[in-house]
């Protein structure tokens, strides 16, 4: 399940109950402009929650509430280097610095805050992917989003008034202590605590940050300030162009781009790492990632581009090289595909996926033999159950080196493996079918179409089974089905539908099917041989 859509038209609070009522397991990402957040549902309960670039260190936070001292963190920190397998939450437990009970209180809380910010996001948009779950956590708790609406709700509408005294972030306050020093007014123990902090230097974002609270807690005790006369606006941060700032918003879009990346927002990545490399030219890494994004959106030329560029910006990282091999793949450029991967498979002699690659590349330039050796190399770098792709490749491989039986052997051990995969029945039913076994061969495509319904060189296949077997109605039928989902699937389904159309005397139909199999072939003789034909006859 899927869920997109603008903020506009869908406020969050309904988004959540939707999920909530639906029992969903899975995340929900927010972007707002140059903010992104995610919310992980687990059997439509919040499991956790989190704001990309937002400064909430499990070490640092519990350091800047005194929970522990920095002295413990630096010790937990330093044994975590020893025992990476091992979470930072759990060795300060073990440590004695913070029991379990107020470590998880204060994550529950963190998570909690994440939340209500989020809530106040109210343009942008929104994008549901079901069963993805959040990488390891120190916690994870389980809240029921009812339970947030209306405390959320208060906050939205604070928010509200807040925004009109602090518009943005970047705003810089100064106290008038002499207003303050006469007034008999009692400060809240957050104003108490952000009080040192206003003095003329830091704007809200670092105020935030050093003071170790969340944003709607700063930002209504500076409200209440503001509101009784005791800030005043003394500026804004300055845009300085000096190294350390520009350090920190490349990292803050780099950030960006790799949240929207993970979460399948394709086109907001883009932008983010564009950023980074207006920012910095020189970054091979955000050349690196437009490349990939470009590659998922199957935008070979623009991936080839960002890809070589990342190689000679930042060296030829074995990466970088295996996508912009499959790049030059994917534009039927294989000479230099096959000299790319072979670069890769050189820097990276025990990658799985370099040697895949390098197979299929060799596959397709009809090099049998090698396509054999490199295939072979891979599955012994993937271990004992290589992933689909490779069976695909590897039966062919042995088919087109005349291997029928091999190839037979392959493809069934490759649907055994992977039952659920449509391609590898396919590949299996083609085998069946070169070995006379029309009826499993049938079989196995009928499943597979089923299954997967949108692909349709199995419409085709299976049109091609019927066909043979004079089904000609059930063929017409699976053919329809193939050109509806591929237009341009190749001349022989047109030739064959004509073909039928002509047995059901429908000649003018047939003439036009023809026709177009000759436009997608000028050569397909047999094709104007029967056009020639129909064009003589009374």
């Amino acid at each position: 399940m899927a869920i997109k859509g603008s903020l506009k038209e869908a406020s969050l609070p309904d988004v959540l109950q939707l999920l909530a009522l639906g029992q969903k397991t899975g995340c929900l990402s927010i972007a707002d402009r140059s903010n992104f957040g995610y919310i992980y549902f687990d059997r439509g309960r919040i499991c956790y929650a989190s704001i990309v670039n937002r400064r909430d260190r499990l070490g640092d936070i519990l350091v800047k509430h005194e929970l522990i001292t920095q002295d413990q963190l630096d010790a937990a920190v330093e044994a975590q280097e020893k025992h990476r397998d091992k979470k930072l939450g759990e060795i300060l437990v073990a440590q004695g610095a913070i029991s379990q009970p107020n470590l998880e209180r204060y994550m529950r809380m963190q998570i909690e805050e994440s939340v209500y910010y989020l809530f106040t996001w109210s343009q942008g948009t929104f994008n549901f992917e079901a069963e993805v779950r959040p990488d390891q956590q120190d916690f994870l708790v389980s809240i029921n989003p009812e339970s947030l609406l209306l405390e959320g709700a208060r906050r939205v509408d604070e928010w509200g008034l807040i925004e009109k005294k602090i518009p943005s972030f970047d705003l810089i306050f100064i106290v008038d202590r002499d207003h303050l020093a006469i007034s008999e007014v009692t400060l809240t123990e957050t104003q108490q605590k952000i009080l040192p902090l206003l003095d003329g230097s830091r704007d809200v974002n670092q105020i935030i940050e050093d003071s170790g609270l969340g944003e709607f807690e700063v930002g209504k005790a500076l409200y209440g300030l503001i509101t009784a006369g005791f800030l005043h606006r003394a500026g804004r941060t300055a845009v300085a162009e000096d190294q350390k700032i520009t350090d920190a918003r490349i990292e803050e879009h780099r950030n960006l781009g790799v949240a929207f990346y993970k979460t399948g927002m394709l086109d907001e990545a883009t932008r983010e790492f564009r950023r980074v490399a207006e920012l910095r030219p020189t970054d091979a890494n955000a050349l690196f990632f437009i490349g990939l994004v470009a590659l998922k959106q199957a935008r070979w030329r623009e991936a080839m581009e960002a890809l070589r560029l990342a190689a000679e910006k930042g060296g030829s990282r074995p990466a970088v090289l295996y996508n912009l091999g499959y790049a030059y793949e994917q534009l039927g450029r294989l000479s230099e595909a096959e000299t790319t991967y072979s670069e890769a498979a050189a820097r990276a002699r025990n990658d799985p996926r370099v040697h895949l690659g390098w197979g299929i590349v060799a596959l397709k330039q009809g090099d049998h033999t090698a396509a054999t050796g490199r295939l072979d190399r891979a599955k012994e770098l993937f271990g004992p159950k290589p992933p689909p792709l490779w069976y695909w490749a590897r039966a062919l491989a042995a088919a087109g080196a005349g291997e029928f039986e091999e190839a037979e052997v392959l493809a069934e051990t490759g649907v055994t493996a992977h039952p659920g995969n449509a391609v590898l029945r396919n590949n299996l039913a083609v085998m069946k079918e070169l070995g006379g076994d029309l009826a499993r061969a049938e079989e196995l495509v009928a499943a597979a179409r089923h299954d997967e319904p949108s692909l349709p060189q199995l419409s085709k296949n299976l049109g091609d089974l019927c066909y043979r077997g004079s089904r000609y109605d059930e063929a017409w039928e699976a053919y329809r089905r193939a050109i509806e989902l591929a237009p341009e699937l190749g001349d022989d389904v047109y030739f064959k539908l004509g073909n039928i159309a002509y047995k059901r005397n429908e000649r003018e139909h047939a003439a036009e099917l023809w026709r177009k199999a000759l436009e997608l072939n000028p050569k397909h003789e047999l094709v104007r041989a029967n056009l020639e034909t129909l064009s003589a006859l009374p």
